[in-house]
């Protein structure tokens, strides 16, 4: 279970506060207006974020304190973060140890993770030569070697087209089943939610409301959301 207990999280002058839980394997999307802090939400699980007050918990264990290596967690940005001077498998490795020092055992679950998110045998390409959900695709599966227990998303398919996008969702759900992992996913469009979240978070007025049924609350929403929604 992740919890967030009587939080109040900072993002330079403003603040989200957060008092939910979320259950273990659950998909759940975080949506509201621009700027709500709906980032600012999953950095905090993250540790990117400072909690003022409260405590952030996972299955007991209390990340408040630790340091974002040392959490559970796994963050997909934005941008994917892929070095150019890199090749597609040291990018991969990258999510196992920062000075890629690797031995083979690890070198073979980094050619495994790719051929898992269909980039087998690319591994000694440069990012540059891969279309952009063949990137998204590498991102994802720097994140699936590192094995955690939290799987968090800031939107990382937001360039993509729909068609695109909505395979990469299909295939981070398909992933999170397998895993078991915990997704929390920042979006700013209802169906991304509708497509694999069972469970919504609104954030909306400096506050991350608990979450609620997808279907029930997309088809009836509250003020704050129907006003974002129009």
């Amino acid at each position: 279970m992740l919890k967030l207990e009587n939080c109040r999280i900072m993002n330079g002058g403003y603040a989200v506060e957060a008092d939910l839980e979320i259950a273990p394997g659950a998909c759940v999307a975080v949506i509201g207006p621009s700027g709500a802090g709906k980032s600012t939400l999953v950095e905090a699980v993250a540790g990117f974020l400072p909690v003022t007050r409260g405590r952030i918990s996972w299955n007991g264990s209390d990340l408040t304190s630790r340091a974002p290596g040392k959490r559970p967690v796994a963050m997909l940005f934005q941008d994917g973060n892929l070095f150019p001077h890199l090749t597609v498998a040291q990018n991969v490795g990258l999510g196992l140890h920062a000075n890629l020092r690797l031995n083979q055992a690890e070198w073979q679950t980094i050619d495994a993770a790719l051929i898992r998110v269909g980039l087998g045998g690319m591994g000694g390409r440069k990012p540059a030569a891969l279309s952009g959900g063949q990137q998204s695709r590498v991102a994802l599966a720097r994140v699936l070697v590192q094995g955690r227990d939290i799987l968090l998303l800031d939107e990382p398919f937001a360039a993509l087209g729909p068609a695109l996008k909505a395979g990469m969702l299909d295939l981070v759900a398909e992933l999170a089943r397998e895993s078991g992992a915990t997704v929390l996913m920042v979006s700013h469009d209802p169906n991304d939610a509708r497509r694999i979240a069972g469970q919504v978070v609104i954030v909306a007025d400096g506050k991350a409301h608990p979450p609620q049924g997808t279907a029930e609350l997309l088809d009836n929403p509250p003020p704050a959301l129907k006003a974002y929604l129009g």
